[in-house]
């Protein structure tokens, strides 16, 4: 499940690395049910909203997206808003989205 998703390391990935495939895609998407498949300019995304009941815990928990983004190397969209963090990780090498991607939304569940 998510926790096993959460336990794993981001590989290196390069421009030829596999995209997820439809199967993988359903497969993982049922690990993470508060994430979102997303396309945009023809490129797939996970993306998630995160509330908070204010502007200063909604930006310390972008802070922990951050921390987490450098520690994997892997770096999502953060859009941090008043009482809100909406998070979008997909691989920009490949233009979709790899199992890195899924391992990441994973991570940033367990921040919370």
């Amino acid at each position: 499940m998510t926790s096993q998703l959460s336990t794993q390391q981001c590989e290196a990935c390069h421009v030829d690395a596999p995209k997820v495939s439809d199967e993988e895609l359903q497969e993982l998407m049922s690990q993470l049910p508060d994430w979102v498949p997303e396309v945009r300019d023809g490129v797939m995304m996970l993306e998630r909203v995160y509330k908070f009941k204010n502007f200063k815990q909604a930006w310390a928990f972008s802070n922990q997206v951050a921390e987490l983004a450098e520690a994997e190397f892997h770096h999502p969209a953060i859009l941090l808003e008043w009482g809100k963090v909406t998070v979008t990780w997909w691989t920009h090498a490949i233009r979709g989205l790899h199992k890195n991607d899924f391992i990441c939304a994973a991570k940033t569940d367990k921040l919370l």
